[in-house]
């Protein structure tokens, strides 16, 4: 976020008006520094290595994994793959750059290829944070209308793919136009938005995008899961031996989402914000390199949190290695056809209604319930406790999976 120290040709090439050697002095006789030491460089490049790599291979899995098991091409689980899309695209056109600049210590591609980093990476980073908000919502609105799931119907997640990529779109396109621009940051070996322009036009692009592309994402997705712990808690007792377990569980993965997300992207925002506002300065290189690697961190911890932490694709990714055979008609199978039959039998059998969440119970015998978990599609589970033959009741009863 600091403008890098570079050569004069090189600044001449990429229009900089400011460069290390033609800074003024500092008050006390001291020039700004405005670049990282080699040591330095070369643990940005370090990390940027481990970063490419890890985020490749994860995000790579995640959608051979789709690709090869049929059972999860299920409608939400397009998300995921959309989520793993754009982080695959930053680790393929963004990370090789980054950590070849931070090799030679600045950057490599010119003005034009610092343009095309900044508005790529950009792009593929907001698709990120707006499809993990349509996730949280799609896991919102399908546990208060449970009744209209359909494993055939991917209209209403394409359009909400469609949405990410258009809105995304909408924002990372101004600065090729002249709301804003993109440039060098940080140590000169990445490029952005320029965060450090004191104009109006910069300015008022900076707070839209930080209000518009993370805040607004971050609020969806508390106020959506926020719902969902709270409707959690509100049949909790249905079930006493069985909700303390699950209600921890769904807390402990609604936490790590947050945090995770904070933690990769709320740094960023703050920099960039500090660099906007702040004097000349303010940030210096070491400050503003860390939040821009953890931001990319997130193409590494979103595919393990979102894709490799849910049954569905853990249990095929053990079948993809050898450890377990995938068995037929297990809980992979998207059921969300038969949890729509569930449901409506339910509604012939009897409800359950807090607080505008609807879960549905049929049973043959006493009714019962089973808490919501994170899964990613609504499963019903049968529970036959004897054969056919047996006098005791038959339960069937619904589960609203929120994550796996």
């Amino acid at each position: 976020m600091i403008v890098a120290n570079t050569s004069r040709g090189g600044c001449a090439q990429l229009g900089l008006s400011l460069c290390a050697a033609d800074e003024p002095p500092q008050e006390g006789g001291a020039s700004q520094r405005t670049t990282l030491s080699p040591t330095g460089h070369l643990v940005v490049a370090v990390c940027l290595g481990f970063i490419g790599t890890f985020g490749l291979v994860n995000n790579l899995l995640a959608l051979v994994l789709f690709c090869r098991y049929k059972p999860l091409r299920s409608p939400i689980n397009l998300l995921l793959v959309n989520i793993c899309a754009s982080d695959l695209l930053v680790c393929v056109l963004g990370t090789p750059l980054s950590f070849a600049a931070s090799t030679q210590g600045r950057w490599l591609l010119g003005e034009e290829g610092c343009v095309w980093y900044g508005f790529a990476n950009s792009l593929c980073g907001i698709v990120s944070l707006i499809s993990l908000a349509v996730l949280s919502y799609e896991r919102y609105s399908t546990m208060i209308t449970p009744t209209e799931a359909d494993a055939s119907n991917y209209r209403k997640i394409s359009l909400g793919i469609l949405l990410s990529w258009v809105y995304s779109l909408l924002w990372t396109l101004p600065p090729l136009f002249g709301w804003s621009h993109y440039g060098l940051e940080g140590p000169g070996t990445t490029c952005s938005v320029d965060w450090t322009a004191k104009t109006a036009n910069n300015i008022s692009y900076i707070i839209c995008l930080f209000f518009f592309c993370l805040i607004g994402p971050f609020l969806v997705i508390v106020f959506c899961y926020g719902k969902l712990l709270y409707a959690i808690k509100q049949v909790s007792g249905i079930n006493a031996s069985l909700s303390k377990n699950r209600e921890q569980r769904v807390l402990f993965m609604v936490v790590v989402m947050v945090i995770c997300y904070l933690l990769c992207w709320l740094p960023y925002g703050i920099m960039a914000l500090l660099a906007t506002f702040g004097p000349p300065g303010l940030v210096t290189p070491e400050a503003s390199i860390i939040p821009s690697v953890l931001a990319k961190t997130s193409t590494v911890i979103n595919p393990v949190i979102y894709v490799f932490m849910n049954k569905q694709f853990y249990r095929c990714f053990r079948s993809l290695v050898g450890c377990e055979a995938l068995r037929q008609g297990s809980s992979l199978k998207s059921s969300s056809k038969l949890c729509t039959k569930v449901m409506k039998g339910a509604a012939r059998t009897g409800h359950h209604q807090t607080n505008g969440f609807l879960f549905m119970v049929a049973s043959l015998g006493q009714p019962a319930l089973s808490m919501p978990q994170l899964a990613l599609s609504c499963e019903p589970t049968i529970d036959i406790t004897k054969g056919p033959s047996s006098d005791k009741p038959v339960v069937v009863s619904l589960e609203a999976h929120l994550d796996g």
